[in-house]
């Protein structure tokens, strides 16, 4: 982690209630789906600091794809803004460009642009790799980065479902920060119940972690509600509804836990968790909380 010296002292003595990343989650491609430039993530980050919140972290998802590090490290660097930098860990050869992508950046840029490093991304909930083999891609990663003086966290992200997986406990050992996808939406949550069903996601995990390998932080890496697309269940998606789980969710957990909001823009996906359009402006408000 990357505070200042008074915030980490605190951060290492209160861990849950301290100086918090708040950031958006901001994806590699533009509306037409080509590549973001430079500019494009420097429009971005631009953006999120001029809300009142002064959104100044962003996670991406990727090192190698679409360019995101060669091109978003200098924006960052421009901007003021750092990043959860993602590392896909699905097939070897993709594992090894992310590698190649994130070593390359570190060895131009130095690393105070880093907030920390997620290795893989909901892997253990889609069954694409087991415990074992993705607690040492964590290692692998911690062990490189460490090299070149990195040490801000090495982790993984996934649904709450994952984390609370006896199973998967071998992840919860390897990393050291654990980042939480909850999605009240996904659970059929009525948004009257979302906060409710939210909170208890992050509970269960932090327990869970608690019991397995105590005092490591619980971090929300994605949660939303999306203003469109079909209903789950009795989650209904709409621009009231993700303004209001913005209200019930953001207002308080930006004070709480470091959270990435899911998501700036979210182009031609049904659902939709966008919160900003193609113009620019933002689809509901996020101002008032």
């Amino acid at each position: 982690m990357r505070f200042s010296t008074i915030a980490t002292l605190a951060a290492a003595a209160l861990p849950y209630a301290s100086a918090y990343w708040k950031g958006f989650n901001v994806g590699a491609n533009n509306e037409d789906g080509s590549c973001k430039s430079q500019q494009d993530w420097e429009n971005a980050f631009n953006k999120l600091k001029s809300l009142p919140q002064y959104i100044t972290s962003v996670r991406v998802y990727a090192s190698s794809d679409c360019g995101t590090l060669a091109n978003a490290v200098p924006a960052a660097l421009n901007t003021g803004t750092q990043l959860l930098v993602g590392v896909w860990t699905e097939d070897s050869a993709h594992y090894d460009a992310e590698k190649n992508a994130l070593a390359a950046a570190i060895q131009q840029y130095g690393h105070d642009w880093i907030v920390a490093i997620s290795v893989g991304s909901e892997d253990l909930y889609r069954g694409d790799t087991d415990a074992n083999t993705l607690a040492n891609q964590i290692y692998d990663v911690r062990g490189m980065v460490r090299q070149w003086g990195v040490n801000q966290d090495v982790g993984h992200v996934d649904t709450w479902t994952a984390w609370v997986d006896d199973n998967n406990k071998a992840v919860i050992e390897a990393s050291d920060f654990i980042g939480l996808d909850a999605y009240p939406y996904f659970q059929n949550s009525k948004i009257s119940d979302a906060s409710a069903v939210f909170w208890s996601a992050v509970d269960a995990t932090r327990n869970q972690v608690n019991a397995v390998s105590p005092g490591k932080w619980v971090w929300v890496t994605e949660t939303g509600w999306p203003v469109s697309g079909p209903n789950y269940g009795d989650a209904v998606p709409s621009v009231q509804n993700a303004q209001t789980y913005w209200r019930s969710i953001a207002c308080a957990a930006f004070d709480s836990i470091h959270i990435f909001w899911y998501a700036f823009q979210d182009y031609n996906s049904s659902p939709s968790f966008g919160v900003f359009g193609s113009d620019g402006n933002a689809i509901y408000d996020i101002i008032q909380c």
